[in-house]
């Protein structure tokens, strides 16, 4: 079979309009409250000199991550939101899904690096600086970028190559492989469990990363005073939250067959909306060194 489908039709959120007209508002807050937020993390930690050390040099990198994830689908759904027909092209759809992977897993590898960055902090402060010094976050934030890459390349690839003869009506807000597979025109079983496989297998080795960092720190913490357990756990604290805020919804999501459930929308909004505007507020508002440092750079 080959493909004569040429644009993509998005159900989008809801098809209410008063609904549609509210939550206009309430994302356009959301992503005006994200570009801005982020953005002043990011001046904040490059102006600041306080802040040189390497959690917040990925944190500065996780920032810009959270604004492009979050432009890739938040402008058209804000946008769609207002008219009648949600229209993508098959090139726009395919960007769409490939720029959404690469942005989301590349965040998923930074959360992943910025665990082991507070392992090494914590559990071998005396060899912290040799370790985890600047030559080392640069490859490892390059790492990301290109781990992030493949998966993406992999995942675009799979579903490029199906072929779509009708209809063309994908019942969600955004381009995305389960909603795709679904619309083709053939037995998609293998490339879905491919693409859960190669999701699973990313989500899966970060989360051990993740366990297995978080079960050192909290080894090493039982030998600690309790004022040097309260500062670490603290330092922590923030970062295990956006961990659960967005790993939770990309697990349910991705590591699990190709199929579709009425829940996925909402869910995928937490993760593509909601948890990007979130983690400034979460790292600011638990970190006084960044207050501080906000407040001078004021």
């Amino acid at each position: 079979n080959k493909s004569n489908v040429t644009e993509f039709i998005l159900r989008g959120l809801t098809q209410d309009k008063t609904v549609a007209k509210v939550c206009f508002s309430l994302f356009l807050v959301f992503y005006a409250t994200t570009i801005l937020g982020n953005l002043l993390v990011i001046v904040t930690i490059k102006t600041s000199e306080e802040l040189n050390s390497p959690m917040y040099f990925f944190l500065s990198y996780l920032s810009f991550v959270d604004i492009s994830y979050s432009t890739v689908t938040a402008p058209k759904l804000i946008y769609d939101l207002l008219v009648e027909k949600k229209i993508i092209s098959f090139v726009g759809c395919i960007t769409q899904l490939f720029a959404g992977h690469f942005f989301g897993c590349t965040e998923i590898f930074l959360l992943t690096v910025m665990a082991y960055d507070r392992y090494i902090a914590i559990c071998k402060p005396l060899h912290y600086t040799n370790i985890v010094n600047r030559r080392v976050c640069g490859w490892l934030v390059a790492a990301s970028w290109v781990g992030a890459f493949v998966h993406s390349a992999v995942q675009t690839l799979l579903a490029i190559q199906l072929p779509f003869c009708g209809p063309n009506e994908i019942d969600h807000y955004f381009c995305d492989v389960h909603p795709l597979l679904k619309l083709a025109c053939t037995d998609a079983y293998i490339i879905g469990v491919s693409v859960a496989a190669n999701s699973g297998v990313i989500s899966l080795s970060c989360f051990v990363v993740l366990v297995v960092s978080y079960a050192a720190i909290s080894v090493s913490l039982r030998t600690r005073s309790s004022e040097g357990r309260l500062k670490a756990l603290y330092t922590c604290t923030s970062h295990i939250t956006v961990v659960v805020l967005f790993f939770g919804p990309c697990v349910f999501i991705y590591m699990r067959p190709s199929t579709t459930f009425s829940a996925d929308k909402m869910v995928s909004v937490f993760y593509t909306i909601i948890t990007p505007m979130l983690n400034p507020l979460i790292y600011t508002l638990r970190n006084e060194e960044v207050k501080n440092a906000m407040k001078r750079l004021w």
